[in-house]
């Protein structure tokens, strides 16, 4: 299983609403792509934490990785969700079951 973990900034001056609106639209636009077996999203707790939200997209290989980042659903959820609402990203990619043993994952 590949974790694709991705931290965003968002853009000054963003209400509740808009933060809630991206959570959703996050869940709604990505979960519909065919390669993505899971996926989790959130606001950060603490107001002073550098990263305000995360998104965690499970696919069952590299390949499917790229197949979901390159997927028409994707990019244009980065096009309209992300790219208006967010100053910056940082994105790590780990295997959590590499070979199944248990004492990795």
């Amino acid at each position: 299983m590949i974790e694709h973990v991705v931290l965003f900034n968002l853009k000054p001056g963003l209400e509740e609403a808009e933060i809630e609106w991206i959570l959703r639209e996050t869940r709604i636009r990505l979960l519909k792509i065919p390669v993505v077996r899971g996926l989790r999203c959130g606001y950060r707790i603490d107001p002073e934490a550098e990263w305000a939200l995360f998104l965690l997209v499970e696919v069952d290989s590299p390949e499917k990785l790229a197949c979901y980042k390159n997927d028409p659903a994707h990019v244009r959820f980065v096009e309209e969700v992300i790219r208006p609402n967010t100053t910056n990203r940082i994105a790590f990619d780990y295997q959590s079951d590499p070979g199944g043993d248990p004492l990795l994952s």
